[in-house]
């Protein structure tokens, strides 16, 4: 059809034309309120419906030529009906897809419930017992786990029953891992590791879900070795703390004390866990037919660093002028990790040097990075360098001068990037570290020569004179006084522990569990003894560098000139004979 631009016919003269015979063909649009008009002359139209479109049909009915009419009413009604189904079909399947991503979404949730544990099967076992070093006495007592799992039969036989779980405690960085996997070497059996963190999760109930899966999977590999890694993350106390107990962390506990109750006698399935907060374990973990054994991983004495040195050593380019035994001298406090960090910054220092060997000189540089910071440019203040000479050269020379105090391995007056303007080092007797046995004498040294930097202030510049250089100075003092008084009976109060581990508070133990030490009273007398203390050791560093006043100015006049002094020239210019090492 030709709809032509005439002007468009009203809905009377519609009504009219439909009468008198001049429409030829009627189309009538309900849902557009239209109606398409084809007239006999060949023009046609679109006319608006603004009234009930009866009126055109009972019109077409008495026009006086034949009229054909179409009504799409039944056919909008279809589409309608078309467009009905069609949405419901979209709707159903979006349905679909929904079900499918919510049942994918619960596959994935019921995937938190299985272990994260990395098993690590015999051929992937590499350490053995030789490559721990630093841990002798240790070692020695997981020897015979190894028997227990290569040879069951000889403990069956007399009757005994195997270890269900043994407890590695000590400091980080001791081996205590590595120990656990040189026995799973050492027994050349399944080695199945986990971190606590692991079994917990958002939601209740994963972490005891995941314990089960861990041990259902153990009991297939049999024999094989468990270990959980900071155990303490599930096995604190439990109901402690301020704000009570947490609710998936002690499901998850209780699980895994069920679990250990489950293993069958000599079954083949050990479990090792280690930490270094025993204190803060659940009793009923600790107990025995639990953990039954509980062995301490200490830090390494001399001689065990000296062996850890060593094995780090293997697989980097020692020169032979450096001597192990005396880093391992310099190193008394040292846990394995610490050494191994020790002998890598010494290899990055060497790196830095373009050289091929790791010197003497990139062991001590690597020391003092890891002791005391990294160096900074030196100071050019002279007053300032001037000052910071005499308060270390204080220290040095009170200690040279104390027969029970640290030897001396350095001075200088470089400054640090962490705010340290200057230092004394000193070669701690290892003696006194490794056996742990400490003497009245020798923390009383230890006070003294911690006062000797501010002695040497107050001699030489006057009381008016000294400055905040002292402040770590006094805390050592402060704090080394109050343990000689309250913990470890060196003083007029008697042979009384007044402060012990059981009265500090921490998180773990219930607050209620906190008992008083000692009365206000005694907390006077205490305060009393401290300063007692911190003016005897003050007397007598004051009276020491009075005996050498004139070997403080010239030392501290040759440091400010040198800024680094080592313990031989110190002692030689000092008129001291040299420290026995």
């Amino acid at each position: 059809m030709n709809f032509g631009t005439p002007p468009i016919p009203s809905y009377s003269k519609l009504l009219s034309d439909i009468e008198a015979g001049n429409v030829k063909n009627l189309v009538l649009i309900p849902k557009r309120r239209q109606v398409e008009v084809e007239f006999l002359d060949g023009s046609a139209a679109l006319i608006p419906i603004f009234y009930n479109d009866q009126k055109i049909l009972r019109a077409a009915e008495g026009s006086s030529t034949p009229l054909s009419v179409k009504d799409v009413r039944g056919e909008e009604a279809l589409a309608s009906f078309a467009g009905a189904i069609g949405l419901g079909l979209v709707f159903i399947i979006g349905i679909t897809f929904l079900i499918k991503r919510s049942v994918k979404i619960a596959n994935k949730t019921l995937g938190f419930g299985k272990s994260q544990a990395r098993i690590k099967p015999i051929e992937e076992l590499q350490v053995r017992f030789e490559d721990v070093a630093g841990v002798a006495e240790a070692a020695e007592e997981l020897i015979e786990i190894v028997s227990f799992l290569k040879k069951p039969d000889k403990l069956i036989k007399l009757g005994a029953k195997t270890p269900k779980g043994i407890l590695l405690v000590g400091p980080p960085g001791t081996g205590k891992t590595l120990l656990a996997k040189a026995i799973a070497g050492e027994a050349e059996v399944p080695f199945f590791s986990i971190a606590a963190s692991e079994f917990v999760e958002l939601f209740v109930g994963v972490g005891a879900s995941r314990v089960r899966d861990l041990f259902a999977k153990a009991k297939q590999k049999s024999p094989c070795i468990i270990f959980i890694d900071e155990i303490d993350a599930v096995g604190r106390q439990r109901g402690a703390g301020i704000g009570g107990g947490n609710d998936e962390r002690e499901q998850t506990l209780n699980q895994l004390l069920t679990e250990m109750d489950g293993f069958a006698e000599n079954s083949g399935v050990i479990l090792l866990a280690a930490t270094n907060r025993a204190d803060v374990l659940d009793s009923a973990l600790t107990r025995p037919g639990r953990f039954d054994r509980e062995i301490y991983v200490s830090l390494p004495d001399r001689k065990g660093r000296k062996d850890i040195l060593a094995v780090h050593a293997r697989s980097r380019p020692i020169a032979k002028e450096v001597s192990l035994k005396d880093v391992a001298l310099k190193t008394a406090g040292f846990s394995g990790a610490d050494l191994e960090n020790l002998l890598n910054e010494s290899a990055i220092f060497t790196a830095r040097d373009s050289v091929n060997e790791i010197t003497n000189k990139h062991i001590d540089q690597a020391l003092e990075r890891l002791t005391m910071g990294m160096a900074k440019k030196a100071l050019n203040d002279s007053t300032q360098k001037r000052l910071i000479a005499y308060h270390e050269v204080g220290h040095a020379l009170v200690a040279a001068l104390s027969p029970m105090a640290d030897k001396i391995d350095k001075i200088t007056i470089l400054p640090r990037i962490n705010g340290v303007a200057g230092y004394t080092s000193f070669k701690p007797d290892s003696d006194v570290v490794d056996s742990g046995l400490i003497t009245k004498g020798y923390l009383y040294s230890k006070i003294v020569v911690a006062l000797g930097g501010r002695a040497a202030e107050t001699l030489v510049f006057g009381p008016e004179e000294i400055t905040q250089g002292a402040e770590s100075d006094l805390q050592i003092v402060s704090n080394l006084a109050k343990e000689m008084i309250t913990k470890f009976g060196f003083s007029e109060l008697g042979y009384v522990a007044l402060e012990s581990e059981e009265n500090k508070v921490f998180l773990g133990r219930n607050l209620l569990q906190r008992k008083s030490g000692y009365s206000e009273s005694t907390t006077s007398q205490i305060d009393y003894e401290i300063r007692k203390i911190a003016k005897e050791a003050m007397n007598e560093a004051m009276q020491k560098l009075k005996s050498k006043r004139d070997e403080l100015d010239e030392l501290a006049d040759l440091l400010v000139d040198r800024e680094t002094l080592n313990a031989e020239e110190f002692l030689r210019l000092a008129n001291i004979e040299k420290q026995a090492l």
